[in-house]
């Protein structure tokens, strides 16, 4: 029971880092200029596409460093030259905007890779076991992303919270026009905030395509989880974020690993039904089973108790 009580809390502090790394960006994007990127997790699946391009022809490392620089260079052209043209329109327009650029990326990814699998594989110097606990194997690799994830969050704070540039940026959210008079140039810092911000998501798909396979509907399966953390962190706040990912990664985490059930709990009241009754499918589900829709559970009961998010504080 301990051994899977420990690899529990790996696999998920490894889940919950890697949500982070992609929620951090569309924190970030969503704190400066208040835009809910719906393009967002698009961006983390081209990261993915590009380092395994990059990575057929000259490897991993090379990947990891210019997968993210590019598709940082693509959100910064796509605020500039779209995302700030539907910026007067309001947010409707945006969201519509960012909504039909996820399925415009998703098209075009299926039409120069194909619709198939890609086999992206971790680096040969990360294939070996970082330890071995109770006979089970916890990889190197698995390691790098938890270190690569801290790091981010690290780096972040600090930028956001001890450097010029996070004090111009943190100004420029709330005073722009003050920010322009004393003479910086107020839309290069948003298009230079949204590039970083795609750029982090990039990041977090060239990281994750090894693990969690690299194809065309990747984007999908993290990018509601994403929104579900940042409403549930507080919307724009980066520790809010930090918080739920690891939050919902460790429950997720918990909830497979684990054995419990409906049975058991309704053992343990003394409650029992017919293998006919019109219920019985609901009261014979395990925690495994309902693990995905656990974070969705989560947002329900913040939203009820408390509608700016764990860290929030205030209503956007």
């Amino acid at each position: 029971m301990l051994e899977v009580f420990i690899f529990a809390t790996l696999n998920g502090l490894v889940t919950g880092l890697l949500l982070f790394m992609l929620a951090s960006g569309l924190t970030l994007i969503f704190s400066m200029m208040g835009v809910l990127n719906f393009a967002h997790a698009s961006f983390y699946m081209l990261g993915a596409y590009f380092a395994y391009s990059i990575s057929l022809q000259f490897g991993f490392w090379l990947g990891l460093i210019f997968a993210p620089l590019i598709v940082g260079c693509l959100g910064a052209a796509v605020e500039r030259y779209g995302l700030r043209r539907v910026h007067e329109s309001g947010h409707v327009a945006e969201l519509v905007f960012t909504f039909g650029l996820a399925f415009l990326i998703e098209e075009a990814i299926q039409f120069f890779w194909g619709p198939d699998t890609k086999n992206y594989q971790s680096p040969d110097i990360l294939d070996f076991p970082l330890f071995t606990l109770f006979g089970q194997e916890f990889s190197a690799y698995r390691g790098f992303m938890i270190g690569v994830s801290v790091l981010i969050f690290i780096g972040l704070f600090r930028v956001l919270t001890r450097s010029r540039i996070g004090i111009i940026i943190q100004a420029a959210i709330t005073h722009p026009n003050t920010v322009a008079n004393l003479g910086h140039n107020v839309p290069l810092i948003f298009m230079g905030v949204f590039g970083v911000g795609t750029a982090l998501a990039g990041l977090a798909g060239v990281i994750a395509g090894p693990v969690l396979t690299t194809f065309p509907g990747m984007a999908i399966v993290l990018g509601s989880i994403v929104f579900v953390i940042v409403v549930i962190g507080g919307l724009g706040s980066l520790a809010g974020a930090f918080i739920a990912s690891l939050l919902i990664g460790l429950l997720q985490s918990y909830a497979i690993a684990s054995d419990v059930g409906m049975p058991d709990l309704l053992n343990f009241l003394g409650v029992s039904f017919e293998r006919d009754h019109p219920l019985n499918d609901l009261w014979t589900m395990t925690l495994p089973q309902i693990a995905p829709i656990l974070p969705f559970l989560l947002l329900v009961l913040v939203l009820i108790f408390r509608p700016t998010g764990l860290m929030g504080n205030r209503e956007e």
